[in-house]
Protein backbone atom coordinates (compact mmCIF):
# COMPACT_ATOMS: atom_id res chain seq x y z
CA UNK A 1 0.00 0.00 0.00
CA UNK A 2 3.03 2.28 0.06
CA UNK A 3 2.19 3.33 -3.50
CA UNK A 4 -0.76 5.31 -2.12
CA UNK A 5 -0.49 9.08 -1.64
CA UNK A 6 1.02 9.86 1.76
CA UNK A 7 -2.03 11.79 2.97
CA UNK A 8 -4.28 8.80 2.27
CA UNK A 9 -1.84 6.16 3.47
CA UNK A 10 -1.26 7.67 6.93
CA UNK A 11 -5.01 7.59 7.60
CA UNK A 12 -5.08 3.84 6.93
CA UNK A 13 -1.84 3.33 8.85
CA UNK A 14 -3.10 5.22 11.90
CA UNK A 15 -6.49 3.49 12.02
CA UNK A 16 -4.88 0.06 11.58
CA UNK A 17 -2.61 0.51 14.60
CA UNK A 18 -4.89 2.51 16.91
CA UNK A 19 -8.41 1.59 15.89
CA UNK A 20 -9.22 5.30 15.67
CA UNK A 21 -10.21 7.39 12.66
CA UNK A 22 -7.85 10.14 11.56
CA UNK A 23 -9.21 13.50 10.43
CA UNK A 24 -6.25 15.47 9.11
CA UNK A 25 -8.38 18.60 8.87
CA UNK A 26 -8.94 18.58 12.63
CA UNK A 27 -6.47 16.34 14.50
CA UNK A 28 -7.07 16.34 18.25
CA UNK A 29 -4.90 13.75 19.96
CA UNK A 30 -1.11 13.84 20.14
CA UNK A 31 -0.51 10.97 17.72
CA UNK A 32 -3.08 12.38 15.32
CA UNK A 33 -1.14 15.63 15.23
CA UNK A 34 2.08 13.71 14.59
CA UNK A 35 0.41 12.21 11.51
CA UNK A 36 -0.43 15.76 10.39
CA UNK A 37 3.20 16.79 10.84
CA UNK A 38 4.34 13.79 8.78
CA UNK A 39 2.27 14.98 5.86
CA UNK A 40 2.36 18.78 5.98
CA UNK A 41 5.47 19.86 7.92
CA UNK A 42 8.49 19.60 5.59
CA UNK A 43 11.34 21.98 6.44
CA UNK A 44 14.43 20.54 4.76
CA UNK A 45 16.44 20.69 8.01
CA UNK A 46 14.45 17.73 9.34
CA UNK A 47 16.34 15.45 6.96
CA UNK A 48 19.61 16.47 8.63
CA UNK A 49 18.26 16.18 12.16
CA UNK A 50 16.93 12.62 11.91
CA UNK A 51 20.22 11.46 10.36
CA UNK A 52 22.29 10.19 13.30
CA UNK A 53 25.51 11.35 11.63
CA UNK A 54 24.47 14.65 10.05
CA UNK A 55 22.72 15.81 13.26
CA UNK A 56 26.11 15.95 14.97
CA UNK A 57 26.96 19.18 13.15
CA UNK A 58 23.70 20.74 14.32
CA UNK A 59 24.40 19.75 17.93
CA UNK A 60 27.95 21.06 17.71
CA UNK A 61 26.74 24.41 16.37
CA UNK A 62 23.91 24.77 18.90
CA UNK A 63 25.44 23.55 22.16
CA UNK A 64 29.03 22.46 21.47
CA UNK A 65 30.90 19.23 20.67
CA UNK A 66 31.27 18.31 24.35
CA UNK A 67 27.77 16.80 24.32
CA UNK A 68 28.44 14.40 21.44
CA UNK A 69 29.34 10.75 21.90
CA UNK A 70 32.75 9.84 20.46
CA UNK A 71 32.51 8.93 16.78
CA UNK A 72 34.66 5.91 15.82
CA UNK A 73 33.84 5.60 12.13
CA UNK A 74 31.48 6.44 9.26
CA UNK A 75 30.83 3.86 6.53
CA UNK A 76 28.96 4.30 3.27
CA UNK A 77 29.33 0.59 2.48
CA UNK A 78 29.23 -2.28 4.96
CA UNK A 79 32.42 -3.66 3.43
CA UNK A 80 34.25 -0.48 4.51
CA UNK A 81 33.83 -1.35 8.20
CA UNK A 82 37.13 -2.64 9.60
CA UNK A 83 36.65 -4.31 12.96
CA UNK A 84 40.39 -4.26 13.61
CA UNK A 85 40.24 -0.47 13.80
CA UNK A 86 37.51 -0.52 16.45
CA UNK A 87 37.98 -0.92 20.23
CA UNK A 88 36.82 -3.94 22.23
CA UNK A 89 33.49 -2.22 22.93
CA UNK A 90 31.46 -0.09 20.51
CA UNK A 91 28.00 0.53 19.07
CA UNK A 92 27.07 0.23 15.40
CA UNK A 93 24.13 2.27 14.08
CA UNK A 94 22.48 2.90 10.76
CA UNK A 95 21.77 6.62 10.57
CA UNK A 96 18.55 6.44 8.55
CA UNK A 97 16.04 4.68 10.80
CA UNK A 98 15.25 3.52 14.30
CA UNK A 99 16.11 0.21 15.99
CA UNK A 100 19.05 -0.07 13.58
CA UNK A 101 21.59 -0.73 16.36
CA UNK A 102 24.12 -3.39 17.30
CA UNK A 103 25.56 -3.13 20.82
CA UNK A 104 28.99 -4.72 21.07
CA UNK A 105 30.13 -5.01 24.71
CA UNK A 106 32.78 -7.59 23.71
CA UNK A 107 34.16 -7.58 20.16
CA UNK A 108 35.52 -11.12 20.51
CA UNK A 109 31.97 -12.46 20.90
CA UNK A 110 30.47 -10.62 17.95
CA UNK A 111 29.25 -12.81 15.09
CA UNK A 112 30.64 -10.68 12.29
CA UNK A 113 28.93 -12.65 9.54
CA UNK A 114 25.46 -12.15 11.06
CA UNK A 115 26.24 -8.52 11.84
CA UNK A 116 27.22 -7.97 8.21
CA UNK A 117 24.00 -9.54 6.94
CA UNK A 118 21.95 -7.34 9.28
CA UNK A 119 23.77 -4.16 8.24
CA UNK A 120 23.34 -4.97 4.56
CA UNK A 121 19.62 -5.38 5.22
CA UNK A 122 19.58 -1.96 6.91
CA UNK A 123 21.26 -0.36 3.92
CA UNK A 124 18.42 -1.46 1.63
CA UNK A 125 15.75 0.12 3.87
CA UNK A 126 14.18 3.53 3.63
CA UNK A 127 12.47 4.56 6.86
CA UNK A 128 9.86 6.60 5.00
CA UNK A 129 8.60 3.53 3.15
CA UNK A 130 9.47 1.05 5.91
CA UNK A 131 7.04 2.56 8.40
CA UNK A 132 4.32 5.15 8.40
CA UNK A 133 5.79 7.50 5.80
CA UNK A 134 7.70 9.73 8.20
CA UNK A 135 8.61 12.55 5.81
CA UNK A 136 11.84 13.60 7.55
CA UNK A 137 13.45 10.24 6.69
CA UNK A 138 12.50 10.19 3.01
CA UNK A 139 15.76 11.63 1.66
CA UNK A 140 18.26 10.44 4.28
CA UNK A 141 21.19 8.69 2.60
CA UNK A 142 21.92 5.30 4.23
CA UNK A 143 25.14 5.18 6.23
CA UNK A 144 26.61 3.17 9.10
CA UNK A 145 28.39 4.78 12.04
CA UNK A 146 30.31 3.35 14.97
CA UNK A 147 30.29 5.17 18.29
CA UNK A 148 31.75 4.71 21.72
CA UNK A 149 29.98 2.14 23.93
CA UNK A 150 28.40 3.91 26.89
CA UNK A 151 28.03 2.31 30.31
CA UNK A 152 26.59 3.60 33.55
CA UNK A 153 28.27 2.40 36.73
CA UNK A 154 26.13 0.04 38.78
CA UNK A 155 23.47 -0.34 36.08
CA UNK A 156 22.95 -3.11 33.49
CA UNK A 157 21.95 -0.51 30.88
CA UNK A 158 22.12 3.25 30.65
CA UNK A 159 19.11 5.40 31.53
CA UNK A 160 17.54 7.40 28.71
CA UNK A 161 16.03 10.86 29.25
CA UNK A 162 13.64 11.94 26.50
CA UNK A 163 12.46 15.56 26.62
CA UNK A 164 9.11 16.31 24.94
CA UNK A 165 9.03 19.84 23.48
CA UNK A 166 5.90 21.54 22.22
CA UNK A 167 6.44 24.77 20.28
CA UNK A 168 9.82 25.17 21.96
CA UNK A 169 8.61 24.53 25.51
CA UNK A 170 9.54 21.38 27.48
CA UNK A 171 6.45 19.84 29.05
CA UNK A 172 7.64 16.50 30.42
CA UNK A 173 10.41 13.90 30.33
CA UNK A 174 10.16 10.23 29.48
CA UNK A 175 12.69 8.21 31.49
CA UNK A 176 13.52 4.70 30.26
CA UNK A 177 15.25 2.32 32.66
CA UNK A 178 16.69 -1.20 32.59
CA UNK A 179 16.20 -1.80 28.87
CA UNK A 180 18.39 -4.91 28.90
CA UNK A 181 16.75 -6.77 31.80
CA UNK A 182 13.14 -5.58 32.03
CA UNK A 183 12.30 -2.30 30.36
CA UNK A 184 10.28 0.09 32.52
CA UNK A 185 9.31 3.71 31.93
CA UNK A 186 8.28 6.76 33.90
CA UNK A 187 7.03 10.16 32.88
CA UNK A 188 7.94 13.16 35.02
CA UNK A 189 7.18 16.84 34.76
CA UNK A 190 9.87 19.50 34.56
CA UNK A 191 10.14 19.46 38.36
CA UNK A 192 10.74 15.69 38.21
CA UNK A 193 7.40 14.88 39.79
CA UNK A 194 5.99 11.56 38.57
CA UNK A 195 3.04 11.95 36.19
CA UNK A 196 -0.03 9.73 36.12
CA UNK A 197 0.19 8.37 32.59
CA UNK A 198 2.32 5.81 30.81
CA UNK A 199 2.74 4.32 27.34
CA UNK A 200 0.61 1.37 26.29
CA UNK A 201 2.80 -1.74 26.11
CA UNK A 202 5.60 -0.54 28.42
CA UNK A 203 5.53 -1.33 32.15
CA UNK A 204 5.37 1.70 34.39
CA UNK A 205 8.27 2.25 36.80
CA UNK A 206 6.78 2.31 40.28
CA UNK A 207 9.76 3.77 42.12
CA UNK A 208 11.07 7.29 42.48
CA UNK A 209 13.22 8.62 39.65
CA UNK A 210 16.65 9.79 40.79
CA UNK A 211 17.07 13.39 39.68
CA UNK A 212 20.42 14.00 37.94
CA UNK A 213 22.45 16.63 39.76
CA UNK A 214 22.98 18.53 36.51
CA UNK A 215 19.35 18.29 35.40
CA UNK A 216 19.17 22.06 34.82
CA UNK A 217 22.03 21.81 32.32
CA UNK A 218 20.27 18.89 30.65
CA UNK A 219 17.15 20.99 30.19
CA UNK A 220 19.17 23.91 28.83
CA UNK A 221 20.91 21.67 26.29
CA UNK A 222 17.66 20.09 25.16
CA UNK A 223 15.93 23.48 24.92
CA UNK A 224 18.67 24.93 22.73
CA UNK A 225 18.25 22.04 20.30
CA UNK A 226 14.44 22.08 20.27
CA UNK A 227 13.56 25.75 20.13
CA UNK A 228 12.67 26.00 16.43
CA UNK A 229 10.06 23.25 15.99
CA UNK A 230 6.35 22.71 16.73
CA UNK A 231 7.20 19.33 18.22
CA UNK A 232 10.41 17.42 18.82
CA UNK A 233 11.66 14.91 21.35
CA UNK A 234 15.29 15.38 22.39
CA UNK A 235 16.99 12.31 23.86
CA UNK A 236 19.91 12.63 26.26
CA UNK A 237 22.03 10.33 28.41
CA UNK A 238 23.72 11.27 31.66
CA UNK A 239 26.82 9.18 32.26
CA UNK A 240 28.41 9.93 35.62
CA UNK A 241 27.40 13.57 35.31
CA UNK A 242 28.43 13.85 31.64
CA UNK A 243 25.52 14.77 29.37
CA UNK A 244 25.56 12.92 26.04
CA UNK A 245 23.26 13.65 23.11
CA UNK A 246 21.24 10.70 21.83
CA UNK A 247 18.96 11.80 19.00
CA UNK A 248 16.13 14.09 17.90
CA UNK A 249 12.80 12.47 17.11
CA UNK A 250 9.89 14.15 15.36
CA UNK A 251 7.46 11.20 15.27
CA UNK A 252 7.85 9.07 18.42
CA UNK A 253 6.79 5.45 17.81
CA UNK A 254 5.72 6.53 14.32
CA UNK A 255 2.71 8.23 15.90
CA UNK A 256 0.95 4.98 16.73
CA UNK A 257 1.59 4.19 20.41
CA UNK A 258 -1.04 5.75 22.61
CA UNK A 259 -0.80 6.89 26.21
CA UNK A 260 -2.82 5.39 29.05
CA UNK A 261 -5.20 6.40 30.54
CA UNK A 262 -6.71 7.35 27.19
CA UNK A 263 -7.64 10.89 28.28
CA UNK A 264 -3.96 11.87 28.16
CA UNK A 265 -3.87 11.47 24.39
CA UNK A 266 -6.02 14.60 24.19
CA UNK A 267 -4.32 16.36 27.10
CA UNK A 268 -0.91 15.97 25.48
CA UNK A 269 -2.38 16.74 22.06
CA UNK A 270 -3.50 20.10 23.43
CA UNK A 271 0.13 21.00 24.14
CA UNK A 272 0.91 20.92 20.42
CA UNK A 273 -0.22 23.94 18.42
CA UNK A 274 0.12 23.03 14.77
CA UNK A 275 1.61 25.68 12.46
CA UNK A 276 -0.39 27.26 9.67
CA UNK A 277 0.20 26.16 6.10
CA UNK A 278 1.01 29.30 4.05
CA UNK A 279 -1.79 30.51 1.84
CA UNK A 280 -1.55 28.95 -1.59
CA UNK A 281 0.92 26.28 -0.42
CA UNK A 282 0.34 22.59 0.19
CA UNK A 283 3.11 22.10 2.74
CA UNK A 284 5.17 24.01 5.28
CA UNK A 285 8.68 24.08 3.91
Amino acid sequence: MKFLPQEFYVKIFYEYYTGKKLDLTNPIEFNQKLQWLKVYYRPSILTQLVDKYEVRKYVEDKVGPQYLNKLLGVYFKVSDLNYNELPEQFVIKAVHGYNFNILVPDKSKLNRFKAGLLMRKWMTKNQYYRGGMEWAYKNVKPKIIAEEYLTEEGKPSISDYKYFFFNGEPKFIQVDLDRSIGHVRSYVDMNWKTLDFTTIGIDKFEGQITIPKNHEEMTAVATALASDFPFVRVDLYNIGGKIVFGEMTFYPTDGRMDFAPDEYNKVIGNYLKLPQIPKGAKYIT
